[in-house]
């Protein structure tokens, strides 16, 4: 992954530094959602089996590539200052979006995450 661009209709924009942080944070969630986030169950008990940080997979500086975020829109004309929220709106899209690339890239369409290296081998 060379670059993600995001483009966010967050209304009016009060603060485009932490607006922008926000929807930065969005994105490292949703590759961490489409390349790194598994819940492994212990088949005998039932019982997660990673439910600690240490068996966890989070993206790290490396897995990040080049972020740009446009906010596009103007003011929302149902609320009195013409806001939105930004906070979640980074990761909407992102896994499905990295799926599609994934697809486009192999010729092999991954349904379930996260997506790795065995499901494209199979």
């Amino acid at each position: 992954m060379a670059r993600v661009v995001s483009a966010i209709d967050g209304g009016r924009i009060l603060n485009e530094k932490t607006a922008t942080s926000q929807i930065v944070g969005g994105t490292v969630g949703g590759i961490s959602q489409a390349m790194f986030e598994e819940t492994a169950t212990d088949e005998v008990t039932g019982r997660i089996a990673n439910a600690t940080f240490g068996d966890y997979l989070m993206p790290v500086n490396a897995d990040v590539p080049d972020m740009d975020v446009l906010f596009v829109g103007g003011p929302d004309r149902a609320t009195a200052v013409g806001t939105k929220g930004v906070g979640e709106v980074g990761l909407v899209g992102l896994a499905a979006a990295i799926g599609n690339a994934v697809f486009h890239a192999t010729g092999r369409r991954i349904r379930s995450l996260p997506i790795t290296i065995d499901q494209l081998m199979l």
